[in-house]
């Protein structure tokens, strides 16, 4: 898997520190865990925060503590327990470990030849994870966004005005960018995708066809 579109450092920063949303924060462990580059990039954030905590003054700590906490072992609490590796659905292998512990609703139609479907990831009022699904060669409606959109390509492929996305790829929009995204005609094209706000389709045909948009 070859990899040449990443998040911004903003937003990676941001996932670095916990400060990114879950939904968003999902999308780009999933880009993450495929991409060397950005793993290190946070790895290198990490430790430079780690760094930084190590520089503050220590806190005190009660005269017990020790005796408390070894009390705790000896009564078996605290036990830290790896959990096993959530399994992807039989009917998307290819969904990253970031998404698998979330369920997964059912494909729904969005529009010709492009179906939705829910990720159950908590989010903030106006935000929302989903998978999405187009046929191959389908031409996605011109669109921009009220608010942020972070999409993780998971197989096939899409170009628009700004970039080709394959595999690994991450696009991420905001309210100042407006595309229409064309996907590969070699095989469908499925993402996994963050989006705050509403999408917003442009033209007179968009201006048709939003009444039935719904995600």
């Amino acid at each position: 898997m070859t990899i040449s579109q990443h998040p911004t450092e903003e937003t990676l920063t941001a996932f670095a520190s916990g400060n990114l949303d879950e939904g968003r924060a999902v999308v780009v462990a999933a880009h993450v865990e495929a991409c060397s580059q950005c793993r290190s990039f946070v790895r290198s954030l990490e430790k430079a925060g780690g760094v930084l905590l190590g520089d503050l003054a220590p806190a005190e700590i009660g005269s017990d503590s020790l005796a408390r906490t070894l009390a705790r072992i000896e009564r078996g609490e605290g036990k830290f327990v790896v959990p096993p590796r959530p399994a992807a659905p039989p009917d998307l292998p290819m969904l990253p470990t970031a998404a698998r512990p979330y369920p997964i609703g059912r494909w729904q139609w969005m529009g010709p030849g492009v179906r939705w479907r829910a990720v159950g990831v908590p989010h903030k009022p106006g935000a929302r994870v989903f998978l999405l699904k187009a046929a191959p060669g389908t031409t996605m409606p011109h669109h921009t966004h009220t608010g942020t959109e972070l999409t993780l390509v998971l197989r096939g492929a899409f170009t628009h005005e700004l970039g080709h996305f394959g595999p690994g790829d991450i696009d991420e929009a905001d309210d100042t960018v407006d595309h229409q995204p064309v996907v590969a005609k070699a095989e469908e094209c499925i993402c996994l995708v963050a989006m705050e706000g509403d999408l917003q389709l442009l033209g007179w045909m968009g201006r048709l066809m939003q009444p039935f948009v719904r995600l």
